[in-house]
């Protein structure tokens, strides 16, 4: 029986993958257990790129069956514009953000197809190339700046704390929302603080750490902590006061490989458009000026 065409939706759960390959759930499951089809995760949710199956199943029609192409999501950090030009592009990308280090990973794992990065050198002379030179070396795997962007404290409206710098942030009395080991922003508070003679655990940080960047300044803007580190655009979006501390790199980190497929062309060509540009511009903390440029580029 003739397969029916691809179904509209940018990605699919098994139940649809199911119906349009009119197989049965159970098998959906099984070519995802044994990663035999191109999939990625969505918390709990599996879900299933059209275009990259229909490459699947053709090589599988031609008795070719290499092993399943990185899946269309882009892993690492959580970036407001680059969630916002996710979904606005109707690229067919999807999202991991659980910091860059879990990016780092899965990119080089063949998890993701591309990664945002925002990894301080450990002198903070840079961004991201030592990550890279140290986990992608060998993997055919470019960075490409997406944007510079603005960092510092986030504080409530007013500032009632009086923060000015990050030394003051492990003040008695002063409750810190740290991000998650692993994330840029958490890296760049560590070597901020070490740099200021500081040990991070010198911090009265709350026990739960947030996952996001919207989570860190949800905490500042509820009361629960009086400062994080994060991104001006966030404390603009949450109705906080910001304290800039530093301006760093994001560089999607991609394989060269998937560069020119549909999902991520489509992302770039959005990326290029007056409307991306206005609305980073709205989201303020933004430079796009250097955005598409090689930050590094691995020849191996």
């Amino acid at each position: 029986m003739a397969r029916a065409a691809a179904p509209s939706p940018a990605l699919l759960n098994v139940r649809e993958l199911a119906e349009w390959l009119r197989m049965k759930e159970r098998k959906v499951y099984d070519l995802v257990a044994r990663n035999d089809i191109p999939h990625t995760r969505a918390g709990a949710k599996i879900l299933f790129s059209p275009p990259e199956v229909e490459r699947w199943l053709a090589a599988r029609a031609a008795g070719a069956m290499p092993r399943a192409a990185a899946p269309a999501t882009i892993a690492g950090s959580h970036d407001p514009l680059l969630e916002w030009a996710v979904r606005e592009s109707r690229c067919g990308l999807a999202l991991l953000t659980h910091g860059s280090r879990d990016g780092l990973e899965r990119l080089a794992a063949g998890e993701a197809c591309a990664a945002l990065l925002h990894l301080p050198n450990a002198d903070l002379s840079g961004y991201n190339r030592e990550a890279a030179e140290e986990r992608l070396r060998g993997r055919d795997i470019a960075l490409i700046e997406w944007a510079r962007r603005e960092q510092g404290l986030l504080v409530p409206r007013g500032n009632p704390k009086k923060l000015r710098e990050v030394a003051q942030v492990a003040r008695r009395g002063v409750r810190v929302a740290l991000r998650q080991a692993g994330s840029g922003s958490r890296e760049l508070l560590d070597r901020l603080l070490e740099r200021e003679g500081i040990a991070p655990s010198a911090l009265h940080a709350l026990a739960e750490t947030a996952s996001t960047e919207s989570d860190l300044a949800a905490a500042v803007a509820s009361g629960e902590a009086d400062v994080g580190l994060g991104a001006r655009a966030v404390a603009r979006l949450f109705n906080l006061d910001f304290v800039p501390l530093a301006v760093e790199r994001l560089d999607l980190a991609v394989s060269r490989g998937r560069w020119f497929d549909a999902p991520l062309q489509s992302l770039w060509k959005f990326a290029r458009s007056r409307r991306f540009a206005a609305h980073a511009a709205s989201l303020t903390g933004y430079d796009l000026a250097a955005a598409g440029e090689v930050t590094w580029n691995d020849q191996a």
